[in-house]
């Protein structure tokens, strides 16, 4: 067991750790740039050494170094209160609550959409290449005009920016489930009609229980691409919270270290997201008896 688990970390670690070392030695590249620059207008000649320390120093930087990133967050969480407007975890909070709402809707959309889908053959020739074909439209083109249509009919707050997170997360929920739901044999499914089941009979105890597996695989998509648009949704308002929020003020003043801390925490909560929603999955597998292994 403990082995196991072993050669799972190892890969990770070491892709972590090239992940590391090129993000130096992009910064290093990036920067060094302007550390010429200084040199000439002060007129000095500092050794190429104290030019690579310098880059990685730098208070407004191309590319910051991954020791000033970690220092930022650090700043920014743990020495900063909650509730303080400068805190991450309270940015992350906003985001979070956004695209965990349109998480939670596009997922129901989802599974809907796949029932019908599965259930009507016209509706799976006629809407299924609709809803792919939703997902060719860029989501910076449409968020703008979203939240500007429904703020005109009062809807504000948190709800606009749940509908581009619902926008993104459903497709995956749907694509999946249909494929979940198609995924009984033809024999299981003939077995069913041998025991006059009926169509619903048959989809809560066959169709169903089989496609769970398929839907919280589609969910770990849905759920990181739900914070995307939460933070998407944050960018054409103007947000004064959220991690969107951040990156807008950090941008506007040319912090890059803010831009990419909040990159970094944006990443990480994505990342606990999926992790989360795979512990539920292969919960609720372990209890249906699904799981493999």
């Amino acid at each position: 067991m403990v082995s196991r688990h072993v050669s799972a970390v190892i890969p990770v670690a070491v892709v972590t750790l090239a992940i590391v070392l090129l993000w130096y030695v992009g910064a290093a590249l990036l920067n060094l740039a302007w550390e010429r620059s200084v040199a000439e207008r002060n007129g000095t000649t500092p050794t190429t050494m104290q030019m690579l320390r310098n880059t990685m120093q730098q208070e407004r930087p191309v590319l910051p170094a991954p020791h000033q990133v970690v220092q930022e967050i650090i700043d920014t969480t743990v020495h900063k209160k909650i509730t303080s407007k400068r805190s991450l975890i309270y940015h992350a909070g906003v985001t979070l609550s956004s695209s965990m709402l349109g998480f939670l809707m596009g997922t129901l959309l989802g599974i809907v959409l796949a029932v019908i889908i599965v259930h009507d053959d016209a509706l799976n020739k006629s809407l299924l290449p609709w809803i792919i074909a939703s997902q060719t439209i860029p989501i910076l083109a449409i968020a703008p005009m979203i939240i500007v249509v429904l703020n005109a009919v009062g809807i504000q707050g948190l709800l606009p920016k749940a509908f581009i997170s619902m926008y993104l997360s459903f497709f995956p929920v749907a694509v999946g489930m249909v494929k979940g739901l198609n995924s009984p044999s033809s024999s299981h499914l003939d077995l069913m009609r041998t025991y006059s089941a009926s169509s619903w009979q048959t989809f809560f105890k066959l169709r169903l229980p089989t496609s769970l597996p398929f839907l919280f695989t589609s969910m770990k998509v849905a759920v990181a691409i739900s914070v995307v648009g939460a933070i998407v949704a944050e960018l054409p308002t103007g947000a004064v919270a959220g991690l969107g929020a951040r990156l807008l003020a950090g941008s506007y003043y040319g912090q890059t270290v803010q831009i990419w801390s909040a990159l970094v925490v944006a990443s990480v909560l994505a990342a606990l997201l999926v992790v989360l929603v795979g512990v539920l999955g292969d919960w609720v597998n372990r209890r249906m008896g699904l799981a493999h292994g």
